[in-house]
Parts: structure tokens; C-alpha cells; sequence
């Protein structure tokens, strides 16, 4: 005999009809809202917005790093002119001729396509390899414009001591003050003729003054330009020639001299007592 719970048909119903919903789900109707996503026109466009950005932040960091080249250029060949200009006032306010040795002191000034600079100085402590000589500060300095290694004229110098030549590692290697040098340009104020001359034909004296011009050529930009920096000076020189009178001082010293004439004047009075030997007496008594 079976006995039925009220209502239980209407349950089953209910739990066949749960059923079919779980795995069975329902259509979409239109009052419901469908998901929003980006189209495939707005996907190009913030495509292309993005690269615009980046084009644009590419521009100017090569911008920047342009003008970054440009001021470290600039303010190489600043230095560099510094330098050399440095050089060459320091070594001709020191300039020294002496006349009893003019054939170790000449002047000599040649411009043109190969400038020409030479003559001797007594450089100071911190003159550009004043090491590699020692205690001979008397030196010739000789300024050249010749080529360099790139197809550019470079400013050197040449030392040696004043009674010795230019040994071979001078030579070879000079020192480079300034590299892409334009013109270098020495004129001399001659007392005699009104303004500059670029010669200098007493090579046994030296001019009052002199106007150094240096013309410097920059790194090219990309459109082919370079620039070019130029600078003149004017040094006063020490153009008195020492005599040769004080130059004997200055080798034997003034108490050389006195000493010698203190010796001629003691032989003197020792040729004197040997004629008169009557004074001799007379002073023993």
C-alpha cells in the first residue's frame, strides 16, 4: 500500500522544471543590456595617437641630445683657445734677447700659408711641459701651423733649451694646442712705420707689441655648417735688449768683479813694497 504527500506533483514539477533552467539557460531578451567594447575604427585611432606621441618624444630627446654635442663642442674649442692663447702670452711677456748672444736670441715672424712664431723665453713653473726639461726654463719656442692626422691644420709647439737642438721626440710629437685651426695670424707694431706690419726683418731686436689673431673652426652640423670662433689679442712684449755689459754681470756676478779687482789692487800694492824697501823698514821699525 503506497501513500502520497499532498502537493507532491506540483514539487516534482517544480524540480524537472529547475532542471532544464541549470542546464538549459534562457535566450536573451531585449530588455536586457548587452556588453560595451572597443570597435575596430577607435582601436586604429588610439593607434595612431600613440604614435604621434612617440614620434614626438623621439624628436625631442634627439633634439636635446643635439644641442647637448653642440654645447660640449663649444665649449672644447673654447678651452682649447684658452689654452693656447694662454701659451703664447705667457711666453712672450717672458721673451728675452740678450745683445752680446744675438745669434742665440733672434725673432723671427713669417705669416702666410705656413705662420711662423719663434724665439726664447724664460717660461714660468707651470708652462705647458716644463717637466720634460727640468731647470731649463731658458727655452726657443716655435709655433707652427701644419696638418693634422684628419685632413685639419692643428697649432703645435716645438721647444728646446736655448744651446741645444730640437731632439727627435719633439719633433715627432709636439705639443697640440689647438686643433682645426683656421689662421693664425702675428703682427709686430714697428715704432718706425704707422700701425701693423706682419714681417719682421730685425730679427735681432723685438717689436714693443704684438696683435696675435687665432681663428678656430667648429665641428660641422648636419646641414654641412661649422662654426668658426675668433679671438685677437694684444701683448706687450719686454722688447729692451740687455746689454752686453750686465750680461757679463749676470754670468760671473758683480761680486766676481769685485773680488777681482780687490786681487789686482792686493798685487799692486805687492809690487809697490817690493820696489820701495825703505818703506818696508821704515813700517817694521
Amino acid at each position: 500500500m503506497k501513500f502520497f504527500r499532498r502537493g507532491s506533483r506540483a514539487e516534482s514539477r517544480a524540480l524537472e522544471h529547475g532542471a532544464q533552467n541549470l542546464f538549459c539557460p534562457r535566450p536573451w531578451t531585449l530588455d536586457r543590456q548587452p556588453t560595451r567594447a572597443f570597435t575596430l575604427v577607435e582601436i586604429m585611432i588610439a593607434i595612431a595617437v600613440l604614435s604621434l606621441l612617440v614620434a614626438a618624444i623621439y624628436s625631442t630627446w634627439t633634439l636635446i641630445l643635439r644641442s647637448k654635442q653642440v654645447g660640449n663642442n663649444a665649449a672644447a674649442q673654447i678651452q682649447r683657445q684658452r689654452i693656447a692663447l694662454r701659451a703664447l702670452e705667457d711666453s712672450l711677456t717672458c721673451i728675452q734677447s740678450f745683445q752680446a748672444s744675438q745669434q742665440y736670441y733672434s725673432f723671427v715672424v713669417q705669416n702666410g700659408e705656413q705662420p711662423i712664431l719663434s724665439f726664447v723665453a724664460r717660461v714660468p713653473a707651470v708652462f705647458p711641459r716644463n717637466g720634460r726639461f727640468g731647470d731649463f726654463n731658458l727655452r726657443r719656442l716655435t709655433f707652427t701651423l701644419e696638418s693634422g692626422p684628419e685632413s685639419e691644420r692643428d697649432l703645435v709647439l716645438r721647444q728646446n733649451p736655448i744651446l741645444m737642438d730640437v731632439d727627435s721626440d719633439e719633433k715627432s710629437y709636439p705639443l697640440v694646442l689647438a686643433r682645426n685651426v683656421q689662421d693664425f695670424i702675428v703682427e709686430c707694431l714697428d715704432t718706425n712705420k704707422p700701425g701693423w706690419v706682419d714681417e719682421w726683418a730685425d730679427t735681432n731686436s723685438i717689436p714693443p707689441a704684438l696683435r696675435v689673431s687665432l681663428v678656430l673652426g667648429g665641428t660641422a652640423d648636419p646641414h654641412g655648417k661649422s662654426s668658426i670662433l675668433a679671438i685677437t689679442r694684444f701683448i706687450a712684449t719686454p722688447c729692451m735688449m740687455l746689454p752686453s755689459v750686465l750680461q757679463g754681470q749676470r754670468v760671473g756676478g758683480i761680486n766676481n768683479q769685485n773680488n777681482q779687482n780687490n786681487r789686482n789692487n792686493n798685487q799692486n800694492n805687492q809690487n809697490n813694497n817690493q820696489t820701495n824697501p825703505r818703506n818696508n823698514f821704515q813700517r817694521g821699525r
